[in-house]
């Protein structure tokens, strides 16, 4: 059964991968680099403050901040250096396999199950459409996170299920960190911070 999944983990990835062209390049490549999210992170914490006030931006950076460290740590430590499996650009390229890899040849690291991306991204979407309670910023965040996820497919660098694995460690650290910190908030005084509409 493990196998049959794997085998056709590679043949969606191999399917996906080869559907590229100059724009889905130019897409996913942009949609993988973290840095050009900065300005939209940015605008958030922003859009926050002036809406909602200093403490809410606050909790906010808290949050986000906590996700990803907790992401990125359990990503790696508890999967990538336990589970092992390849990337698709390490493995796929020696049994003969075309991967393409839009961002040219680079240094990833060896192992890809689960995508840290994905993991991270999934984790503070979630965690911030938790915090907003509103409708529109859901699907933004949920959209964003799967732009961000499947991109990684695209680039080469991660199979499908490895970001639907990752996608899931993220959605369930998202969930986690809200509810531990609306409880410390509550216990904090802050008893606005978090549900109001």
């Amino acid at each position: 059964m493990l196998e049959r999944l794997l085998e056709l983990d590679q043949e969606l990835f191999l399917w996906l991968n080869g559907m590229h062209t100059d724009l889905s390049d130019a897409l996913m490549v942009f949609a993988s680099s973290k840095r050009a999210w900065i300005p939209f992170y940015v605008l958030l914490v922003l859009w926050v403050w002036w809406r909602k006030g200093w403490r809410y931006a606050v909790w906010l950076l808290l949050g986000a901040g906590l996700c990803v460290l907790l992401a990125d740590r359990i990503s790696v430590m508890a999967f990538k250096d336990t589970v092992q499996r390849l990337r698709p650009c390490q493995y796929l390229p020696t049994i003969g396999l075309p991967v393409h890899i839009p961002e040219g040849e680079g240094y990833w690291g060896l192992y890809g199950f689960v995508s840290s991306h994905a993991a991270n991204v999934f984790a503070v979407a979630v965690f911030l459409s938790l915090l907003a309670r509103r409708g529109w910023m859901t699907a933004v965040m949920l959209l964003w996170a799967s732009w961000v996820s499947v991109s990684r497919v695209f680039a080469g660098v991660h199979y499908p299920g490895d970001v639907l694995c990752g996608a899931i460690l993220g959605i369930i650290l998202g969930v986690l960190v809200y509810y531990v910190l609306r409880w410390v908030s509550w216990h904090c005084g802050h008893r606005w911070w978090i549900g109001r509409k």
